[in-house]
Order: C-alpha cells, then sequence, then structure tokens
C-alpha cells in the first residue's frame, strides 16, 4: 500500500521517499499530498520493460487524469512514456511539462470546439473520438489531417465499482461493437475529408483484479477488426491497486502479459499496442498526511478521530465508498488497537475516511497517514466548506521539495469579480 522502500525509522516514524514523514508535516503542513519519485519511476519501467519492443512495438501512456500534476508528467516523460489526456486542462499541463505533441493521446466523451481547436493548434498526434457528432466536428476544424483512434465498446462489464465501469454496451464512452454504431463511425471516420483512422481504443474500467474481462474485450475488438488492420490497438488501463492489505492485485507484468498475449494471437499483423496505466502507476505512490485534532470516544458505540482534511482532499469513500487504512506516522512501529472511524473536518456526516482503522494510541497533534492516495486525491481535491486545497511535496532520496503550494484563503477569491 505504501510506496515503494517506505520504513519505520530509528525515531518510530513513518518515512516516505527517505523522509520522515512526522517532519513532512511539520515543515509543509497538513492535510499535504506526499509523493515518492522513486516509486513512480520504477513502476513506470515495469511497464514499459513487460512491453514487446519487436514487431509493430508497443507504448506505455501515462492516464494523466490520475494525478494532473507538472512534476507527475515530467517524471513520466523523463521515464520514456507519452501521455493521455482527457481535457484541455490535462493537454496545457501535459505540454507544459515538455510532453511532445506527437505523443500526446487527446481523449473525452465531449470535447468541446475550443478543446479540439487547442490539439490541432498543437498537432497532438492523436484524437480518441467518441461520437459521431464529435467525428463530424473535428473534421469541419480541420484544414490539414489528423490521425484518429475510434473508442469502442466491447460490452464487457468487469467486476468494479459501477461508476468506474466503461466497457459495457450502455456507456456514455464510445461506439457500441454489437450495435453496429461501431461500423458507423468507422464509415464516418473515412468519408471525412481531414480524419484518418490509425486505429481503436478501449477502456473497460478501472480498479480490477480480474485479468479474464481483459482478454474478452480483445476477443470482442479482434472480431470486429478481423477485416481492418488497425495500425494502433490502444487497449487502455484499468489496472487495480492496494488499497487495503487485503487487496491482491495481479503485478503489472501479468496484467500486461495478459494483454500482449492476447492480442499477438488474435491479431494478424499485429498492431502497435497501446496501455495507459494512471492508479497503477501512481496510485501507491502517494500518502495523505493529516493530523489528528481531536479524539472523541462516544462509550458503548465508537472512537472518533477527526483530522484536518476530509472530503476536499479525498472524495473517493464518499463517491465510490473506498476503503482506505490509516496509520499514526508518530508510532509506526507500536501496536495499533484501538479501533476508530476518522472522520474529516467538513459540515457532513458523511464525511467519513475510513469507517473502521487500527490505530496506535492516536493523541490530538499526532500526524495521521492514509496510504494509497496518490490517483485521484488531489485531481478530484475541492474547496467545500471553503477549505483550502492541499499542497503537493515530491520525496527523493531524502529530499523534499514542494511541487504544489497549499492554497490561500486569498486564492478562493483570487476569481471574484468585483462589483462594477
Amino acid at each position: 500500500m505504501y510506496p515503494i522502500g517506505s520504513r519505520v525509522n530509528d525515531l518510530g516514524h513513518l518515512e516516505v521517499g527517505g523522509c520522515d514523514a512526522v517532519e513532512l508535516a511539520r515543515e509543509f503542513g497538513t492535510p499535504a499530498y506526499i509523493y515518492a519519485a522513486a516509486d513512480i519511476r520504477a513502476r513506470a519501467r515495469a511497464f514499459v520493460d513487460a512491453l514487446p519492443t519487436a514487431g509493430a512495438g508497443a507504448e506505455t501512456l501515462y492516464a494523466s487524469k490520475a494525478a494532473p500534476i507538472s512534476a507527475v508528467y515530467r517524471i513520466c516523460r523523463e521515464e520514456g512514456l507519452g501521455v493521455d489526456v482527457a481535457s484541455g486542462g490535462e493537454l496545457h499541463l501535459a505540454l507544459g511539462a515538455g510532453f511532445d505533441p506527437a505523443r500526446i493521446y487527446m481523449h473525452g466523451n465531449n470535447k468541446s470546439a475550443e478543446e479540439l481547436g487547442l490539439a490541432f493548434a498543437r498537432e497532438v498526434g492523436y484524437v480518441v473520438v467518441d461520437s459521431l457528432d464529435e467525428i463530424a466536428l473535428a473534421d469541419s476544424l480541420l484544414d490539414r489531417g489528423q490521425d484518429v483512434l475510434i473508442r469502442l465498446t466491447p460490452a464487457v462489464k468487469p467486476s468494479t465499482h459501477s461508476y468506474v465501469q466503461t466497457g459495457q454496451l450502455d456507456s456514455k464512452f464510445g461506439f457500441g461493437i454489437s450495435d453496429g454504431q461501431a461500423a458507423r463511425a468507422v464509415d464516418a471516420v473515412r468519408s471525412s475529408r481531414h480524419l484518418r483512422l490509425a486505429g481503436f481504443h478501449a477502456h473497460i474500467g478501472s480498479q480490477i483484479f480480474e485479468l479474464e474481462p481483459y482478454l474478452r474485450a480483445i476477443e470482442a475488438l479482434a472480431a470486429f477488426c478481423s477485416e481492418l488492420q488497425p495500425e494502433i490497438l490502444n487497449v487502455g488501463g484499468g489496472l487495480g491497486i492496494a488499497y487495503t492489505q487485503d487487496d491482491e492485485p495481479p503485478s503489472i507484468e501479468s496484467y500486461v502479459g495478459v494483454k500482449v498475449e492476447g492480442i499477438s494471437r488474435l491479431f494478424d499483423p499485429v498492431p502497435k499496442i497501446l496501455i495507459e496505466p494512471g492508479r497503477s502507476l501512481v496510485g501507491n505512490a502517494g500518502v495523505t498526511l493529516y493530523t489528528v485534532g481531536t479524539v472523541k470516544e462516544i462509550p458503548g458505540v465508537r472512537t472518533y478521530v477527526a483530522v484536518d482534511g476530509g472530503m476536499s482532499d479525498n472524495l473517493r469513500p464518499m463517491l465510490y465508498g473506498s476503503r482506505y487504512e490509516a496509520l499514526i506516522a508518530d508510532r509506526a512501529g507500536a501496536p495499533a488497537e484501538l479501533r476508530a472511524t476518522i472522520a474529516g473536518k467538513h459540515c457532513e456526516s458523511g464525511d467519513v475516511l475510513i469507517e473502521e482503522a487500527l490505530l496506535a494510541d492516536p493523541r490530538p497533534g499526532d500526524t495521521l497517514v492514509t496510504p494509497a492516495t496518490g490517483a485521484y486525491g488531489h485531481a478530484m481535491a475541492n474547496n467545500y466548506n471553503g477549505v483550502p486545497r492541499p499542497p503537493v511535496v515530491l520525496c527523493s532520496g531524502g529530499d523534499a521539495r514542494l511541487v504544489v503550494r497549499r492554497e490561500t484563503y486569498e486564492d478562493l477569491t483570487a476569481r471574484d469579480v468585483p462589483d462594477a
């Protein structure tokens, strides 16, 4: 669950990226998102190394919606990854981090004319088209050729939360194969003036522990593509991570191996294979630090440990019912014997980060850590109750560097338009 190399140091404190978590809390305040750079780099290399280099080749793309942070984009670029973006804002961040536009893939189920215009102006390599209306809009905005991938829905429904299932026929994403919409999309692209069909994309969902659904999706794609011979097949992401000690996701090697084996066996010729890890690339690389404010025991009911963050910095427990674990960083090696509920500071009874956590004698002022928050914490952060968003700190070899500053109260009014 914790970043690679995390340990309990001689003071009994949790150490992440070579940095003492208690000292990080003192230096940067809390809540704070902490990332271990070495963890991101190691996982990026594992994905790259697991892909084949022969034939048409393969490429790993960072699914940047997981952590749209400039410093993370730069790490992924330095490790040789391409990038997928799902909005004009993510495109802006990727370009700012130095990505070659030719290695950027523009996603989104409802891209605006402004977003498409920005993508075309910056000459992104590929646009993943998602509807017939988008195909027509994109073609109308262009005066040159543009490579596109068509997003397909292969009618595969993996075991994961319904909010992150994306491969079933009833989906806001992509074109259904079984209902003939995918064939219509192929015809629309081929009859356009400026769009060139380079291949196909499919992503069946997120936080998936099974491997079999990927094979079923690839089988559906192969049947559809039997006479189309795509140059590129982008089979998305979806690999789950460990949020708790009970979670047992497949290895990166197993996950990539299943996709590569299926494509190599079912496609002739074998297209260039693309994968898009996001959560599995950055999720376990990050932790969130909080300060314990109060410890409130309700005799015979439960004990609440309230922290200085909550649903404004981690919305996932409220949105998906996601489960996490926690640790008192000040006593990281001590027995965790108190069963408590970790509550946030917001004006909602549902602002609960963890229903049942085992903690080592929590006290006001302690630093509490939740692991596996590297994906979709910062990305979904908000200002509910007027709470400024946390900073992002990147740790590497014992050095801690602030890469996104904490918001201030002044930031909350920075976009206000004064009365005329």
